[in-house]
């Protein structure tokens, strides 16, 4: 029997069992994405003791779903009836930050934040800063292909990646990527797993690229009367030519959820509030931001201002992060990510307004807005099954107007479970037929987080 396998080859406290426990390792923070039960949990702490546990899921055809902090948004970690989940949860040791080279080496539990620490004491910067930074994983990261707030300018964890250690789906060990500045050699399999939510290969080591330490940034506010007007001054700032260390959107909802939560004094006179940065050192950065103020002015603000405040324009962006915890408390929360072209955000924020009218269903609003990466949360009452279906058919209207406006159905959340209809609405015939290719090519046994973000 599997248990029987795993036992033989895993130390025994690797393994739980206890139903209690493994009720914590169900599903990750999709809402209403379907979860099993797993038959056991396994918690490695070494690449061989990963590689046990595929070899047994391969010889039993048992499926197997690795998680990192459970943080998706996606359904991409949500457990298989009968399967194993395998939490990357131990091996959590930042094995090598090298200043020459400006890389770092860790596991797939290090959580972001942590990893930006350690870099900060060699003057070294990982930008990768999802909203969950505090509590996400690297290997999560990776595996979702996360941005976060400076993708603006800085790009996303794809463009990190040097390298990584992956056992396959036939249990192999295996090395792919590099440690250099450049290298072509052969096709790019780092690549290909970065973004594939654990059905390519379990990753248990990442080599990551890092940046010097960055100057203080300056932050630009501006309040807006509703989203639209807001999504013009960000058509402005690409417009001018600008590029933000980051430009994120946050609406009034949001901002009174945190407020109530952690009582940070959020005194907002707005419907929407606009936060800029530039981080472009000496004069030059000083006039991004005035022209980033000018472009909020132009895109109709009703007050605009460069912060004096420090620990004020702190606040905000702190708010920025905390909104989505904040609105769970309230009830259960829809989470959207659809990435538009930035000269139609203005238009996509206002399909998100007609849908959530339409539907009669709460949706507030955050958004990597520099890039066009939206966050419309839909927000239902507890227990409420009819708002519930509402939100959900809200939730696929935003999806295909997304589509309609040349955008993507996900930006950084991955696909999972909650997209997949939105992926085979995107991409054509021939080329799923090449994700399936791949997937069968480096999962021949299908054992790998069957079900996820391959259309059936």
């Amino acid at each position: 029997m599997l248990i029987d396998d795993l036992r033989r080859d895993l130390p025994a406290d690797r393994l739980v069992q206890d139903p209690d426990v493994i009720a914590g390792y169900l599903h990750d923070d999709a809402e209403w994405a379907p979860h099993g039960k797993p038959a056991v949990v396994v918690r490695p702490r070494t690449a061989e003791e990963v590689r046990s546990v595929v070899r047994a899921c391969v010889r039993h055809r048992v499926p197997l779903v690795t998680r990192g902090a459970g943080t998706g948004l996606s359904g991409g970690a949500n457990a298989v009836d009968g399967g194993v989940v395998l939490s990357t949860e131990l091996m959590s040791a930042i094995r090598e930050i090298n200043p020459m080279e400006r890389l770092a080496v860790v596991e797939p539990g290090v959580v972001n934040d942590d990893l930006r620490a350690a870099c900060a004491e060699h003057d070294l910067w990982y930008p990768p800063d999802p909203a969950s930074a505090p509590w996400s994983t690297i290997g999560g990261n990776v595996a979702t292909n996360a941005g976060g707030l400076c993708c603006v300018k800085y790009g996303v964890t794809r463009d990190y990646v040097l390298g990584l250690q992956v056992v396959t789906g036939t249990g192999e060990l295996v090395r792919l990527g590099r440690r250099t500045a450049k290298g072509v050699a052969g096709y790019d399999l780092a690549g290909l797993m970065v973004g594939s939510e654990g059905t390519l290969g379990v990753i248990t080591e990442v080599t990551v690229k890092l940046r010097p330490l960055r100057d203080p940034e300056h932050t630009v506010a501006g309040y807006f009367s509703s989203v639209v007007d807001a999504g013009r001054a960000v058509a402005a700032v690409a417009d001018a030519g600008l590029t933000p260390s980051a430009l994120e959107l946050v609406d009034r909802h949001c901002l009174a959820a945190v407020d109530r939560w952690k009582n940070m004094g959020l005194a907002v006179d707005a419907d929407v509030v606009l936060l800029g940065r530039t981080d472009t050192p000496g004069a030059a950065g000083e006039q991004e931001a005035e022209r980033m103020l000018d472009c909020f002015h132009r895109g109709g603000a009703t007050w605009a201002a460069r912060s004096t405040d420090q620990e004020e324009a702190d606040a905000l962006f702190a708010a920025r992060r905390l909104a989505y915890p904040a609105l769970e408390r309230l009830g259960p929360v829809l989470t959207e990510d659809v990435c538009v072209p930035k000269a139609v955000v203005p238009e996509m924020l206002a399909r998100i307004e007609a849908t959530a009218n339409r539907h009669d269903t709460l949706i507030a609003n955050i958004a990597h807005a520099g890039d066009g990466n939206l966050h419309p949360l839909l927000i239902t009452p507890p227990g409420d099954d009819a708002a519930r279906e509402r939100a959900q058919a809200a939730f696929h209207d935003i999806i295909a107007d997304a589509l309609d406006l040349g955008g993507t159905v996900t930006g950084e959340h991955g696909v999972g479970l909650l997209k997949r209809d939105g992926l085979a609405a995107e991409l054509e015939p021939a080329v799923l037929g090449m994700h399936r290719a791949v997937k069968a090519a480096l999962d021949p046994h299908g054992i790998l987080n069957p079900g996820k973000v391959i259309p059936d």
